[in-house]
């Protein structure tokens, strides 16, 4: 198990080195096959995370298989309690700050929590701020939550700041999977400029020139899931973009 996961991601963040994660769902890999191992393993990465809104399969098999043919750190992304698994070396602990469904705020966490403190793994709260990303996101179904909108960075702003005075360590801002269009620079730039903790970004990242004006607004990780599914062979080029911005 690697261990510190979030202190490299501090350590990253205040010597001005971007990251990648690349986001597997667990229901999408059930047949892992030795391409996907050969494209994350050459693209390298600096995390991979596993999880979605919606899995019915299983997480720890996933995770398993990634532990034992990368050496990459595996971070749990989970969509509710029952994508808990000891076996990765974290866990970011989402709370949906987005919204109001009570289930995503505390209950979930509450389901999880005794299973969580047995175990060995690194917890992350991390707060997760869903924003309009032009289509209906499985985020949005699942949770009967609105994303914030697209064209109001303030609400944006005062709900990622909230986050960080409430002693959450990351924010997270999700334009949703597949989303048509992903959080745009402005208020990537507007968060990042209010915030100490570590900004990541994710949904509807699919070019590089997105790649480099998310990391010039001031996103200090980057996560893509869907696009490398349809395209793994983007994961070196999209990985060696955030490596070629790092100073």
């Amino acid at each position: 198990m690697i261990h510190n996961i979030y202190q490299l991601i501090q350590e990253k963040k205040a010597t001005g080195q971007k990251m990648l994660a690349v986001l597997l769902d667990p229901d999408k890999c059930s047949n892992v096959g030795q391409t996907l191992f050969e494209c994350i393993s050459n693209a390298r990465p600096d995390f991979v995370f596993v999880g979605g809104s919606v899995v019915d399969g299983s997480v720890d098999n996933l995770v398993r298989t990634l532990k034992q043919y990368l050496s990459f750190p595996v971070v749990l992304f989970p969509g509710d309690a029952r994508q808990f698994t000891p076996n990765a070396d974290a866990l970011l602990l989402l709370s949906l700050i987005s919204g109001r469904n009570p289930d995503l705020l505390i209950g979930q966490h509450v389901n999880a929590a005794m299973a969580i403190k047995r175990s060995s793994i690194e917890v992350i709260p991390t707060g997760y701020i869903l924003i309009d990303g032009g289509r209906l996101s499985a985020v949005e179904r699942v949770s009967h939550t609105q994303p914030l909108p697209a064209d109001c960075p303030e609400m944006v702003v005062a709900t990622a700041v909230a986050a960080q005075l409430l002693g959450m360590q990351m924010v997270y801002l999700e334009a949703g999977s597949g989303a048509l269009t992903s959080v745009s620079p402005e208020i990537i730039k507007a968060v990042s400029s209010e915030l100490s903790i570590p900004l990541v970004v994710g949904g509807g990242i699919r070019t590089i020139e997105q790649i480099n004006n998310a990391l010039s607004a001031g996103a200090d990780l980057l996560v893509i899931g869907n696009h490398f599914e349809a395209h793994p062979e983007d994961m070196l080029p999209f990985a060696e973009a955030v490596r070629s911005y790092r100073s």
